[in-house]
């Protein structure tokens, strides 16, 4: 006797969904505009480990999730240094994280990281979060992802914006609007964010499987 095909069907579907939500982690995990962050350590690409607390005279980070594989990160590094050229004498450095699992993103690797730096002589240090605890922490879904956090009296820090860095992720010539640099430019000037969230376009983050 055939065994009915709708609820073959069926119990198939809910083990595939099953599945993708377990190698998902939930987008409303992670932090939202004015959280608290927790700060880190995790390992440079120069061999050290480093934190936010190391920064003592930062007023605040650009934390960016970006890897070496995405060719939207790619696309963005440029702009990622300028960034920081432009807002670490403010304050404000860029803190660069590689979430993606090495196993699934072979070329993300720590050795890779290392290389890239060096081909690129990024002037910002570029962390590896082997156990991707802190890009869970902090809900980061793309590369690149942008958490920009403020500095506090009491040495927390604050989310002050989570998005893009502009408009064009193709063409840095064609850009009309500069996200991250306009809430810089707020924060630099003790003012209220005046668009603290904008969507992050990117690659979908190399998560290790469960």
């Amino acid at each position: 006797m055939k065994k009915p095909i709708l609820p073959l069907m069926y119990t198939f579907c809910l083990l595939v969904v099953g599945m993708l939500l377990a190698a998902t982690p939930a987008n409303n995990t992670g932090y939202q505009v004015g959280d608290k962050a927790r700060d880190f350590k995790l390992k440079n690409v120069d061999g050290k480990m480093l934190s936010m607390a190391d920064y003592k005279d930062a007023k605040g980070f650009i934390v960016t999730f970006t890897c070496n594989t995405c060719p939207y990160s790619v696309a963005y590094e440029d702009r990622i240094i300028a960034l920081h050229n432009k807002y670490a004498p403010k304050g404000y450095p860029v803190i660069a994280i590689n979430p993606n699992d090495v196993t699934a993103s072979p070329k993300d690797s720590y050795a890779d990281m290392q290389q890239r730096a060096k081909d690129k002589k990024f002037p910002f240090a570029y962390l590896y979060d082997e156990t991707q605890e802190i890009t869970r922490a902090y809900g980061a879904t793309r590369t690149p992802h942008l958490y920009i956090v403020q500095k506090q009296k009491d040495n927390t820090y604050k989310v002050a914006y989570i998005g893009t860095i502009d408009d064009n992720s193709r063409d840095a010539s064609k850009v009309e609007k500069k996200y991250a640099e306009a809430a810089l430019d707020e924060l630099v000037a003790n003012k209220a964010v005046s668009q603290p969230n904008t969507k992050a376009i990117g690659c979908t983050i190399k998560w290790r499987e469960a």
